[in-house]
């Protein structure tokens, strides 16, 4: 049989695991709390699975193979860079926003920096950011795009359509719950493909002379391929752009789509071996991005030509390699990466709707007197409606942005968000002594040095000849990197929420107490 016959099959039989796995998520919705963070429902393993599935997107397995091929080895510093950055953040962070948001009911990181701060208007203002997340997922529907033209042989329209009402269905049945578990059997089948590309580019697979052929392949193809840095990218160009990948990653373990995981571990007491085992995996998962060596060794630069993408990387050398029933079953898992990822988010973004916007500040002010389940059963209603419209609106977007890189459509949507939450939820769980408008100034300081930055909204020559204007000038050419500009904007998210909560008023102890448990201390 042939591989788009092959593909047809294993994606029935996907879809029947995935639907099935959703109606009986289904089961376990009995509140919208179930729908939102399904609390308290897993062990370390299982959630560990999940979450690294998540933290492994369709930039992991297109977008980082992508960058391999054009780039060269410079650009595999990512692939182990970004999972440490992660998982250093969700130590930092872990114990206060599991434990603390526990207590407070939060169904949405959103929610949790409400409380976390006394103040309805950083809920607001960080569901407002996290919006951006749109870009994040839009830039999974392409992803699935690219697998299900090469797999199937279907129009990029109709690609996008499947994509689409896959995650649709079994999301809108069992929101949280179904996206850990079908994350958690997807997290499996990426593994077993994690470790085929690692040994495959490590063997040098196909190339004469095995690793050591293919390194002499890619060099007499161009130099730049097999030295540490690549001066002709902003990416990896020097070692502060290096540097900048792992700490630029910090805060995304905490972002909306991630953090909201968090609530799923059964006991406190399995933390460390849940954060362990993730760390494992998503180490393991990172080295995806190897394939696109191979790839390139393969096909030299014909990936450039019309007709063809360097995000089709990875897949075509499975299909290049493997007998097409197997191609066919990886390009499958490669699917399962991309809709890992993308649930998490519908169920993240469907929740700033539900229970950030309408829960929190609809209701109070328009049916205050609503009884409790008259009011949860509304919020699962909508929680499932918001679903189904956030999806149809990222599919649009995921329509304008076909050609661009994926790993970089995903950059634009965490980027802003990684560098804004970098003091109010990073530095916020580590030291107590964070205020109010601590954490406005450092959401509002991080984000706008980011959105200046990248899109380079500032003429260096505005700054004159001296050391300001090279530091201007340099700062512009960092622009197109969005790890530099993400830090850049980290940096100042912290260092205005520390100075801004150095000379405001504290929260009250009561609450710091409420927050913080027996941790709390005095404030200086």
């Amino acid at each position: 049989m042939s591989l788009i016959t092959w593909s047809w099959i294993f994606l029935f039989l996907y879809i029947a695991l995935m639907v099935g796995i959703g109606i009986y998520a289904q089961r376990k919705i009995m509140h919208a709390d179930d729908f939102a963070t399904a609390r308290g429902s897993y062990g370390p393993l299982f959630l560990a699975l999940a979450f690294a599935a998540s933290t492994a997107s369709g930039a992991t397995f297109l977008g980082n193979p992508a960058l391999s091929y054009e780039f060269g080895l410079a650009a595999n510093w990512a692939n182990f860079l970004y999972p440490i950055g992660v998982y250093v953040g969700i130590l930092i962070s872990m114990r206060l926003i599991a434990t603390s948001g526990n207590r407070f009911g939060n169904r949405s990181i959103p929610e949790y920096l409400g409380d976390r701060y006394q103040s309805e208007g950083i809920r607001l203002l960080v569901s407002i950011l996290s919006l951006v997340l749109f870009f994040y997922l839009a830039g999974q529907l392409v992803s699935g795009v690219v697998m299900f033209e090469l797999m199937l042989g279907l129009d990029s329209h109709w690609a996008l359509i499947i994509t689409t009402v896959v995650l649709l269905f079994y999301v809108v049945l069992g929101g949280a719950h179904a996206d850990i578990l079908t994350d958690g059997v997807q997290g499996a089948m990426m593994l077993v493909l994690a470790v085929i590309v690692i040994l495959l580019t490590l063997t040098g697979f196909g190339v004469e002379g095995g690793f050591t052929g293919m390194l002499n392949n890619l060099e007499a193809q161009d130099e730049v391929l097999v030295t540490p840095l690549n001066e002709n990218t902003p990416l990896y160009h020097s070692w502060w752009s290096i540097f900048v990948i792992a700490f630029a990653h910090m805060p995304l373990g905490l972002l909306p789509h991630l953090g909201n995981k968090l609530w799923a571990l059964k006991s406190d007491g399995d933390r460390m071996q849940f954060v362990k085992l993730a760390a494992l995996f998503g180490l393991t998962l990172g080295m995806l991005g190897l394939a696109g060596l191979l790839a390139r060794a393969y096909f030299g630069d014909a990936l450039y030509q019309q007709g063809a993408n360097p995000n089709q990387a990875l897949p075509l050398i499975f299909i290049e390699i493997f007998p097409t029933w197997l191609a066919a079953l990886i390009g499958v898992g490669v699917l399962s990466a991309v809709m890992s990822t993308a649930d998490g988010l519908v169920v993240s973004s469907s929740q700033i709707i539900a229970n950030d916007i309408y829960r929190r500040t609809i209701v109070p002010r328009t049916n205050p007197n609503l009884s409790e389940e008259e009011l949860d059963q509304r919020i699962l209603k909508i929680s499932r409606v918001s679903t189904i419209v956030v999806l149809l609106l990222c599919m649009t977007m995921a329509w304008f942005l076909m050609d661009v890189n994926v790993a970089l459509i995903v950059w634009i949507g965490v980027g802003g968000m990684m560098a804004a939450f970098a003091g109010p939820l990073v530095v916020g769980a580590l030291w107590q002594g964070v205020t109010k408008h601590g954490a406005y100034a450092g959401l509002i300081g991080g984000i706008t040095v980011f959105v200046i930055l990248h899109a380079q909204l500032f003429n260096p020559q505005w700054f004159g000849s001296g050391a300001v204007g090279e530091m201007a000038h340099w700062l512009y050419l960092e622009g197109p990197n969005p790890y530099s500009c993400a830090v850049m904007g980290e940096i100042v998210s912290i260092a205005a929420t520390v100075i801004v909560s150095k000379l405001t008023r504290p929260l009250p102890a009561n609450h710091l107490k409420a927050m913080f448990g027996a941790d709390a201390a005095t404030i200086d």
